[in-house]
């Protein structure tokens, strides 16, 4: 049996690429996507590798859950957007995670992540600690 290839969330686990970090317990991560659909897109991720969100151990995924809504709570109390979406769609990497992203309108949800373009490092650091946990 081969080894699975480290993803990148599980690089930025171990530390091997930056990131802005909004919360961190033994279990879960959640950092700020550095191609945000909208400033403040949250990944929240099992600090353990497993591809699909449906694999995730019932006790982890409970965790992981509990802490999404831990998180989107807190978005609510300080961003200025009304609205949290929770989106969990699989296919970008290999590593389980769930996107929070603050909107206002569901036109703010519709914009395509840029994955071509320089993030905006004073804007995420803002951000983050706005965020952070």
């Amino acid at each position: 049996m081969t080894k699975q290839q480290d993803s990148i969330f599980t690089k930025i686990i171990n530390g091997e690429m930056p990131s802005y970090k909004i919360y961190e317990d033994e279990d879960i991560l959640a950092f700020l996507d550095i191609y945000p659909t909208q400033p403040g897109h949250v990944l929240v991720i099992p600090k353990k590798q497993i591809e699909f969100v449906w694999d995730i151990p019932d006790n982890l995924y409970s965790k992981l859950m509990a802490v999404t809504k831990k998180i989107a709570l807190h978005m609510r109390e300080v961003l200025p957007q009304k609205y949290v979406s929770e989106r969990i769609v699989g296919i970008d990497v290999p590593h389980a995670h769930v996107q929070l992203i603050p909107f206002d309108a569901p036109t703010d949800l519709d914009k395509a992540q840029n994955m071509n373009a320089e993030p905006d490092h004073d804007k995420l650091a803002e951000i983050a600690k706005k965020l952070q946990m």
